[in-house]
């Protein structure tokens, strides 16, 4: 406890991001980011008045990395936009669950939130359209890491043709055909992107036509209706 890390409100929501990304949120605590920091937890509480408070901003710090598009194209810079959003989903993978259980987003998030919201207005978005997109993308993307996540695809076990702890997809034809197909054609990531495109198709009937919208080069864009 003799040497001291200089102790501030980002540096300990830092080291907590640090420590859920390597152990899990589990092996998180507020004594033993004290021992990072070579203080009594107690100490913490003078940056964060709780560990709620602690996990909201872990949160933020963590999802602040998503990019708010800039693209003058908003199909490119949706799809770079989600891409991204599941990297980070996956580099802090706790993130997720903590992001469901709490309702109290921090300033970070919101600035983003906004600024992306302006981006969809500035590309040809009415207001309704715009929360229309950014609701439907925002649950594919978690719905789809979520998945990743609590039902990670098991190659091994369509291979071999079983399931282990529930049935041989022998007796499951047509999830076996699925399975073996995913396994000699295709991964996650692509399927990600599959999904993505055909939402991003969707959007596009969303847009109302402007000078500021280029949509004209993809093949979405012949079906842009004004919205209603």
């Amino acid at each position: 406890m003799e040497h001291r890390l200089p102790l501030s409100r980002t540096a300990i929501v830092a080291a907590a991001v640090a420590v859920a990304d390597r152990d899990g949120l589990d092996r998180l605590s507020m004594r033993r980011l004290g021992r990072h920091f070579g203080v009594e937890a107690m100490s913490l509480y003078n940056h964060l008045p709780n560990k709620a408070a602690l996990l909201d901003a872990m949160v933020d710090e963590a999802l602040d990395a998503i990019p708010v598009p800039t693209d003058p194209d908003w199909r490119t810079g949706l799809r770079g936009r989600c891409l991204a959003q599941r990297r980070v989903f996956h580099d802090h993978r706790w993130a997720l669950g903590v992001l469901d259980s709490r309702g109290t987003p921090g300033p970070a998030t919101l600035r983003r939130h906004d600024a992306t919201l302006g981006y969809l207005r500035g590309t040809g978005f009415s207001i309704r359209a715009a929360g229309h997109a950014y609701v439907l993308l925002d649950a594919y993307v978690m719905g789809f890491v979520l998945q990743e996540q609590e039902i990670p695809f098991d190659a091994a076990a369509a291979r071999t043709g079983s399931m282990p702890g529930a049935y041989p997809l022998a007796e499951l034809p047509h999830l076996e055909e699925l399975l073996r197909e995913r396994v000699s054609t295709g991964d996650d990531a692509k399927e990600f992107v599959v999904g993505l495109d055909l939402l991003l198709d969707s959007v596009a009937t969303l847009v109302t036509p402007g000078p500021r919208t280029r949509t004209g080069s993809h093949r979405g864009a012949a079906r842009s209706t004004p919205t209603p």
